[in-house]
């Protein structure tokens, strides 16, 4: 057998997201965002971690984009701080912050690294929560500014700028069971503040295209299959549940398609946040849309006992999520049955795995992870899907959001003592596939490539 291919022209690059990685949350003009409240707020994230210092990449940004550099990347993408840029959210400009990511641009561009640009990855500013968060259509209005206030300055040097990352984690997990910043538990909240990320997206893209109309425009989803844990009709019925509020709730508007049902635990909920227009504006066309993909779910419906375990249990990574490789080519054809010719990029992959003490840099089950999850993207290639790039989660080490410094996405180890980086095996693997654009048939190239 010999190693796949990739096509030529294909994208690689690794994510990360602002405040998981910038630090310096008081520095130069930055405002209050939900999650420097959230993580402020005892019990709220695990050990006590915030995200005040990070990986302070705000700081070591050049070192940052220099290993990418070394590795072989030919591509980034990060997240803009909302309340770097707009410290209340709306008003005047904050230019010291805005120029970091100016500085960010030009040092990508000088390593000829292509920019991805996401604008919201989570940190709204609190001002703005303060007045009602996403719930509030004024919030989507207030991103339509700041949207168009980026995209004029980076616009026309970055590669595309996606308007929303995964708009399902904030409704679902901010808004509804409150597990992440700003913490609520409303479900009626929850829904509106899903219809309006949609708003704020189909109103950011328009900003983008004033500002920049040559530039790509987009929008970043998570998507998972919900499989039901047998043939039960009961646990069918909860697998569709959960795949119409994960998967269809926001693709389907977008593409030109109504919701589907509510949720069950949304059932009564009224739906006063619908306006006149509002389905054919979050319905713009796209230009490219991101795929974020890390497990599958096994549904069993409340109302049925607990299953026995059966077999082999599944492995699985540092998070307890299920490593189901063939998952990624279904999500991807999934998308591409509502989205046909449109590019497709995954935007995020990637595993948490527990540290080796004795060498941070070794880490080869996630090396088998990544390769696996290629060899799948492959497959999606071969039947069709138009995707046309590959970000690994995470280039670095992070703030894991509500679970802390514990879980480690990064494919680059950050000690958090000392912030030295370690290239791990896992990034010279995934720098070797991308100078070569070729597939191994095995792991044995993970230590291969240039030195760290």
């Amino acid at each position: 057998m010999e190693p796949r291919s990739f096509p030529d022209g294909f994208v690689w690059g690794a994510a990360t997201a602002s405040y998981q990685i910038e630090g310096a949350v008081r520095e130069d003009g930055r405002g209050e965002s939900i999650w420097d409240r959230f993580s402020h707020t005892p019990g709220r994230v695990r050990n006590g971690d915030t995200g005040d210092v990070a990986c302070d990449h705000y700081h070591r940004y050049r070192d940052d984009v220099a290993l990418m550099a070394r590795l072989g990347f030919n591509a980034y993408r990060f997240s803009v701080s909302w309340s770097r840029v707009l410290p209340t959210g709306t008003g005047a400009v904050n230019q010291a912050g805005l120029d970091f990511y100016d500085r960010l641009v030009d040092e990508l561009l000088a390593h000829e690294i292509a920019p991805f640009v996401t604008l919201y990855h989570w940190d709204l500013p609190q001002t703005l929560e303060d007045a009602g968060g996403w719930p509030v259509r004024a919030t989507a209005e207030a991103f339509a500014d700041y949207a168009g206030i980026v995209a004029a300055r980076l616009g026309s040097r970055v590669r595309s700028i996606a308007t929303i990352n995964e708009p399902w984690v904030v409704a679902d997990h901010g808004y509804r069971t409150g597990a992440h910043a700003p913490g609520r538990s409303d479900p009626g909240a929850a829904i509106a503040a899903a219809h309006h990320l949609l708003v704020a997206h189909g109103l950011g893209v328009q900003a983008i295209r004033a500002a920049a109309p040559a530039t790509p425009a987009g929008i970043v989803l998570n998507l998972g299959p919900q499989q039901p844990a047998s043939s039960h009709p009961l646990d069918l019925e909860a697998a569709c549940a959960e795949h119409d509020w994960l998967n269809r709730w926001f693709l389907d508007p977008l593409v030109g398609r109504a919701y589907p049902e509510p949720p069950w635990w949304a059932a009564g909920e009224a739906r006063g946040e619908l306006r006149d227009g509002d389905m054919e504006l979050i319905a713009v066309p796209l230009d490219f849309l991101g795929v974020n993909y890390y497990s599958r779910n096994r549904v069993r419906s409340p109302l049925l006992p607990p299953l026995e375990p059966a077999g082999d249990p599944p492995e699985r990574t540092g998070m307890d999520w299920e490593v189901y490789p063939a998952g990624l080519a279904e999500v991807l054809e999934f998308v591409a049955s509502r989205t046909g010719a449109l590019p497709l990029y995954i935007t995020e992959n990637g595993a948490a795995y527990p540290v080796d003490d004795a060498e941070p840099a070794r880490d080869p089950a996630r090396v088998s992870f990544l390769r696996r999850h290629l060899d799948a993207a492959l497959d999606a290639l071969e039947r069709g899907v138009p995707l046309r790039g590959y970000f690994a989660w995470s280039l670095l080490d992070n703030f894991e959001w509500a679970q802390g410094y514990g879980p480690r996405f990064g494919i680059i180890h950050v000690d958090y003592q000392t912030l030295e980086r370690r290239v791990r095996d896992s990034a010279r693997f995934m720098g070797a596939v991308a100078r070569s654009g070729r597939l191994p048939l095995d792991d044995v190239v993970s230590t291969a490539g240039p030195p760290a």
